[in-house]
């Protein structure tokens, strides 16, 4: 039984390990799609860029997310050495700080910026009469 578990975990995380190159791979192909109707309709090409860019920075975080996932059930389920557990603090590292490089270029902020950038700032208040 406990060989069919992990057989199940092992196929499980590759699963994943596919859905997560698959959202890249889409997320490449539908930013180029994105930039090229942007040059074709007659936009400017800094703004299709900037809209491409967004576009694959997104997706490379969703795929990113799901590689990270895979990596946790591989490591937790299938192999848990102390080795396993060390390369995962590796990857989830190197992958956090890739995801959190991504969000800066596409927000163009700090992630606690956001919430400050939601609010009304005292420029933004309508003008009292």
């Amino acid at each position: 039984m406990d060989a069919l578990a992990n057989e199940i975990l092992h196929w499980t995380t590759r699963a994943i390990e596919v859905a997560g190159t698959a959202v890249i791979v889409y997320g490449i192909v539908s930013a180029l799609v994105l930039l090229a109707r942007g040059a074709l309709a007659g936009r400017p090409m800094a703004a299709s860029f900037r809209q491409c860019r967004s576009s694959l920075g997104m997706a490379i975080l969703l795929g990113l997310e799901f590689l990270v996932a895979a990596d946790i059930i591989n490591t937790v389920a299938i192999e848990p050495t102390l080795q396993s557990l060390a390369v995962l603090a590796g990857i989830v590292l190197v992958r956090t700080f890739l995801s959190f490089s991504l969000e800066i270029e596409i927000e163009g902020r700090w992630p606690w910026q956001r919430a400050q950038a939601a609010q009304p700032g005292p420029a933004d208040a309508p003008a009292q009469a």
